[in-house]
Formats: structure tokens, sequence, C-alpha cells
């Protein structure tokens, strides 16, 4: 049985308040470039024999482990990629507005708490998480959280846009279609505010120096 999901240091008060990226392009590529990863990984499963959706988490097995790694690159079918595609490049994108070392930061974190939730609650052992619904859940719970932490109206502003556009994914968290993996939704969301918390608040003033120190 196989499971699908459709779909760090502190900054400075001013990167953390910054809701598009300061190299917009330079995202932008980096984006289509992680995007055109996905549809190789997609090709390679579907034109070759090496079955890569059975590569997925396989929740409480060790084999099944290797599969945090790999299973928000595989997806079940080309609807399944397409449907994840857009949300994947608009909320990567946004993501990236600290900087890609933040980015880096809050994918890591999102990819592999994510992962391990659902390693830990996935279900029976047969079945194979698979697709990058985790990771897009993840994005979106650090652009919906990290303005309340960065304290930035700007961030908050941003995020009401994103909730009243794609607010509709947020009930994926929650248990639905048998083949749908709600708990990589689920724990990705988590982990996204996770996330926020680590890296969207503003570095600590320097201390005043005492009366008569130079």
């Amino acid at each position: 049985m196989r499971t699908v999901d459709y779909m760090v240091a502190p900054a400075s008060r001013r990167s953390l308040a910054r809701v598009i990226p300061a190299q917009p392009v330079l995202a932008a590529v980096t984006m289509l470039a992680f995007t055109a990863v996905l549809y190789l990984s997609e090709a390679l499963d579907q034109f070759t024999p090496l079955d890569l959706d059975d590569d997925g988490i396989r929740p409480w097995s060790l084999d099944g482990l290797d599969g945090i790694l790999w299973a928000p690159l595989l997806h079940g079918g080309w609807g399944h990629l397409i449907s994840n595609t857009v949300p994947f490049l608009v909320f990567g994108f946004l993501a990236m507005a600290g900087g890609i070392r933040q980015w880096l930061a809050v994918t890591a974190i999102v990819w592999l708490v994510g992962g391990v939730g659902v390693w830990l609650t996935g279900g029976s052992p047969l079945t194979s998480h698979i697709g990058a619904s985790g990771v897009i859940f993840g994005w979106l719970a650090f652009l919906l959280a990290r303005g309340f932490f960065a304290r930035s109206g700007r961030q908050i502003a941003l995020a009401a846009v994103l909730l009243f556009v794609w607010g509709g994914l947020l009930w994926g968290v929650l248990p639905g279609a048998p083949d749908v993996s709600w708990q990589a939704h689920l724990f990705g969301a988590l982990a996204g505010i996770l996330a926020a918390r680590v890296v969207a608040r503003p570095s600590r003033r320097e201390p005043r120096p005492l009366p008569g120190a130079f």
C-alpha cells in the first residue's frame, strides 16, 4: 500500500521584517531548479524500472528511515506533482525573504522534523509516505507564524493574504482520505511553526556601556 499527500542564527530586525527576498531573481532561479529536481525524480520513476515511490517513509521500519530524506522528492504520479507545484514555488520563494541561509535552516527543520513525525505516526510499515506537501505545509506555517515571532506588521499582513488564498489547505492536517498522508501535513506544519520560533527572532541588542567606560 502506498500513501501519498496531495498537494540559525538570529537575524537583524530589518531582515526579519522583509517579505520579498532581497535577491528575487536568485530566489526564483533556486526554486525553479529545486522544482526541476522534483520533475526529474518523477520522470525517473515513470520511465525507468527504479520504482522510486517505494523509497518513501515507512513508519516504524528501520529500512524506512532513509525515506525521510527522499520522500519530499517523490510523488504518486504527474497529477500529484502538478498539484503541488504552484504552492511549492510560491511558498518556497517567499520563505527566502530572510536569506538563503535562513531558508536552508527552515527547510531542514521542516524536512527532518516533519519526516520523523511521519515515521513515528504514519501507520503501517507497509505504507510508503511520499510527496512534497509536508514541506509545503511547513513553509506555509512558517510564513503564517514568523511575523508574530518577529513582531513584523508587514509579515503579519502577508500571512493574512496567504491565509485568505490558501487557508483551505490547512484542513489537510486532519485525517481524511485513506491515501492522503495527513501526518505529513500536520507534522510539516508543526515543524514550520518551530522553524519560525527558531529563526524569526531579532538579535539581542548590544549591552550598554557602564558609566565611565570607554
